[in-house]
């Protein structure tokens, strides 16, 4: 008899009717969410409430629907990631059937509190192999697959749209989370050096580097500024789009919700979609799959956004080249 089956009956056993809704709650499939993200964002009208959305609707096409026919447990660090190790633990002792971790760093810490428990991640900053959490794409072989990205391809796309954007581009600072492995960042260095552009690297910890660095851009002479990916800068366009206007320095990003909150241009896959996938994988890992058998999903769709406001207030006219190519142009 498993877990599940062995509680009901027991409450049973007990005649437990007052308890009978909590035992049919303790009878659901079980699933974690952990991220170093706001709890905020994630509300209704939240930055990532589509992505949660999405995320939902994936589950609904396997049968789970939300306290009904499946239970999520969300679990915040609030952009403390030194809150990740007890808030893995907590999903792991409830416990949980698959953990759902948004970012690198939510993906290490649940791997650290387990081996046993399913991890289906969402990680644009990490090569999974190099970073120890598969052993292939094709197979995983351990505990933990998920959604990836190979940031080479991104990287060259980025400074290429720059050059196109910003007449006669030659020096270009580039804004990395000291907190993401330097995949993407060696992968930046390595685009550029073939497009023959001249790289400033500034690293960031935390909201209080983020002046600081476009500061230094301007001393540098940079001319653009491709902002790396990570669940911190994905947060941040505000202050970002505020710090790329006083400075009148070009931005371009992964995140298309970057540039709706008023930064230049954005290329990449859609949030959204990234969670879309989580959720076929979690509900597929519902349905009996083993995380070991299940490829890392990476990304095959790419979307162009443009605020051509920004770019009317940073004095630039984006290109006919560029602009038709845009999937989204934000007025």
């Amino acid at each position: 008899m498993d877990r599940r089956a062995f509680i009901s009956a027991l409450l049973a056993s007990l005649g437990a009717t007052p308890f009978a809704a909590t035992a049919q709650t303790i009878g659901l499939p079980r699933i974690g969410f952990l991220t170093s993200g706001i709890r905020g964002l994630g509300a209704p009208q939240g930055r990532t409430a589509h992505g949660l959305r999405a995320l939902r609707d994936a589950l609904k096409d396997f049968g789970y629907v939300e306290n009904q026919t499946v239970t999520i447990d969300y679990r915040y660090a609030e952009e403390k990631e030194e809150r990740l190790p007890a808030l893995a633990s907590e999903l792991v002792k409830l416990p949980v059937d698959v953990i759902i971790a948004a970012g690198p760093a939510a993906i290490r810490m649940a791997r650290s509190v387990t081996s046993v428990v399913p991890i289906v991640g969402l990680d644009y900053e990490s090569d999974p192999v190099s970073a120890g959490f598969v052993m292939s794409f094709a197979r995983p072989s351990g505990n933990i697959t998920g959604v990836f990205l190979d940031q080479a391809q991104l990287s060259g796309k980025w400074l290429q749209l720059l050059q196109e954007t910003i007449p006669k581009l030659v020096r270009v600072a580039v804004l990395w989370d000291a907190s993401t492995p330097d995949h993407q960042l060696n992968a930046i260095k390595q685009a550029a050096k073939r497009l023959a552009l001249a790289v400033d690297t500034f690293a960031v910890r935390g909201l209080n580097d983020l002046q600081n660095v476009f500061n230094e851009a301007v001393k540098a002479h940079d001319q653009g500024l491709v902002i790396l990916s990570s669940p911190f800068t994905s947060r941040r366009g505000t202050e970002l789009a505020a710090a790329s206007l006083a400075k009148r320095l070009p931005t371009i990003s992964m995140f298309e919700e970057n540039v709706t909150e008023g930064c230049l241009m954005s290329y990449g896959p859609s949030i959204a979609d990234g969670y879309r996938d989580l959720g076929t994988l979690a509900g597929r890992i519902l349905k009996g799959a083993r995380p070991a058998d299940l490829p890392i999903q990476q990304p095959s769709k790419f979307q162009l956004s443009v605020n051509l406001k920004t770019a009317k207030a940073l004095g630039l006219t984006v290109p006919p080249a560029v602009l038709g190519r845009a999937d989204h142009a934000i007025e």
